[in-house]
């Protein structure tokens, strides 16, 4: 069983590894084409039903792109679809939501201090959350209000912001920007696989056969690759922000989510009127500043404290806390690691526990049991550099813990 937990560390590695690449060639193909359509110049010269052409030097050639805004007279032989960067993300991404969340639910996905659920209930929750979040926004696009365009996307902005405080009154603080992340890439590869992808496959199909194709597919595809395009910073930032618990782990965490909507919006409004050749907004910069200066303060205001009682270790890890070494693991974790992994720190420039970790009681280390296997016993990534003098005899006393632990438990 603690192999196993090594073996499922790699494969979550594997697919995180397999998730930013897939993630790189969508959004590094997303961007292209954004900047592509808006950079288009309309020309006298153009062939009838061309909307307008753009060259580009690249890689030591000259590139001429024409584009149609429904299709050109004829079928060309061959058609490059861009698809598959978009789907196998999704895929990559969900696969690693399996693996690190719904595998470590008690760990990452479940807070019985934010909502006491069971870790089957929460899992229940994020799947449905996606679900219905994707069914919703499709309804509204449907809706007479996509007629105005700004008006659907202040509508959705609120969804998401009320979705970003549902989430943190479900799960933890650390899932709960990983799923609004996640709600926000299945709205745009959903949008890729049901309505771009088919509207155009309806226009090929509609050359082929001899008939007029209908702008108006062109037209709701457009509407969906402008969300898209707001979309893709904030779903990058939601996604990193696990390493950062100044985002997720405060007590206005779903304010500094909203306030992230924001800055994507800002940020490529001044790429997109740039590559339009509109000008260059640089009141965007001091907006984009402004918002961050503004989460950084909302990370930094502290929650009041309620006197609560110290927190029981949870039924799931009470096998870790009852271990014969435990009492000689608590005594290493409080020489080797709290003077960082401490409500308050004594490591010189350690303002904050890192990741938001605290070891300083049963219950948090014995949640955090595998954690520790890992980073400290099976391998030396804790402490970093070894800063604590951790001792080799110390490591094998934390691997002997976890293997001991697991294996009274089968």
């Amino acid at each position: 069983m603690y192999e196993f937990a090594i073996a499922w560390e790699w494969l979550a590695f594997a697919v995180r590894w397999l998730h930013v690449v897939t993630a790189i060639a969508w959004i590094g193909s997303s961007f292209y084409f954004i900047a592509l359509d808006l950079g288009l110049v309309k020309r006298d010269h153009l062939p009838p039903g061309a909307y307008g052409e753009e060259w580009q030097v690249h890689g030591g050639g000259f590139y001429h792109i024409e584009k149609y805004l429904v299709a050109p007279a004829t079928m060309p032989e061959h058609l490059t679809w861009f698809k598959w960067e978009s789907y196998s993300t999704w895929l990559s991404g969900f696969a690693m939501l399996c693996i690190v969340y719904y595998g470590g639910a008690d760990l990452f996905l479940v807070d019985r201090h934010v909502l006491d659920i069971s870790a089957t209930t929460a899992i229940l929750i994020s799947l449905a959350s996606l679900a219905v979040g994707w069914v919703f926004y499709d309804l509204l696009c449907k809706s007479p209000i996509s007629k105005n365009t700004w008006g659907l996307m202040a509508l959705l902005y609120v969804v998401l912001v009320a979705m970003a405080w549902g989430y943190t009154q479900v799960f933890t603080g650390r899932a709960a920007f990983l799923h609004l992340g996640a709600f926000t890439a299945t709205i745009m590869s959903a949008n890729v696989f049901f309505i771009i992808i088919p509207n155009q496959k309806i226009v090929v199909a509609d050359l082929i056969a001899g008939r007029t194709p209908d702008p108006r597919l062109g037209a709701q595809a457009k509407q969906r690759s402008l969300h898209n395009n707001y979309l893709t910073l904030p779903v990058i930032f939601f996604m990193l922000s696990n390493h950062y618990p100044l985002a997720f782990a405060t007590a206005f965490n779903w304010v500094i989510a909203a306030l992230v909507f924001l800055m994507g919006v800002t940020i490529r409004h001044w790429f997109n009127t740039t590559h339009a050749r509109k000008g260059k907004p640089t009141w965007t910069w001091l907006a984009t500043a402004i918002l961050f200066i503004l989460i950084m303060w909302l990370s930094t205001v502290p929650k009041v404290l309620t006197g609560e009682e110290q927190a029981e270790v949870a039924p799931v890890f009470v096998r870790f806390a009852e271990n014969a070494h435990f009492p000689a693991v608590k005594d290493t974790i409080a020489t080797r690691c709290t003077m960082c992994h401490a409500a308050e720190p004594v490591y010189e420039g350690i303002g904050r526990a890192p990741k938001g970790i605290t070891l300083e009681s049963d219950a948090e280390i014995a949640a955090l049991a595998r954690e520790i296997y890992i980073q400290a016993g099976r391998s030396h990534a804790m402490p970093p550099g070894n800063i604590t003098d951790m001792t080799a005899d110390e490591r094998r006393l934390l691997t002997a813990w976890f293997e001991s632990a697991v294996g009274e438990a089968r």
